[in-house]
């Protein structure tokens, strides 16, 4: 596993996606988060196709603190079944990746 990850959820309004991305900053699950949207979702939900705006929320972690970032998502969210989906950083500017490890890590 990789050290580094991106970790992507999304939520319905711009307020809802600016809270779960300070909240997490804040408790240092994160280093960072960026916001965009609104998005168009189209999904499955309860036997029904559904299209809805949304806002994404795009955090950098590291795998040691993905564990608490994944509860505090699910617990700060509004959603019944959030998304949160982590993909590893493979690669990146060694100055970057050094902050991030050292941001979150002053959280522990």
């Amino acid at each position: 596993m990789t050290d580094h990850l991106t970790v992507l959820t999304t939520t319905d309004s711009p307020d809802s996606a600016a809270a779960l991305a300070r909240s997490a900053v804040t408790a240092r699950l994160a280093a960072c988060a960026q916001v965009d949207g609104p998005i168009t979702s189209t999904y499955w939900w309860r036997g029904s196709v559904e299209t809805a705006q949304e806002w994404r929320i795009l955090l950098k972690t590291t795998a040691a603190r993905y564990p608490a970032l994944e509860a505090h998502l699910k617990a700060e969210h509004s959603y019944d079944t959030p998304e949160v989906i982590a993909t590893p950083i493979l690669t990146g500017s060694p100055e970057y990746l050094a902050w991030l490890t050292a941001e979150v890590a002053r959280g522990h």
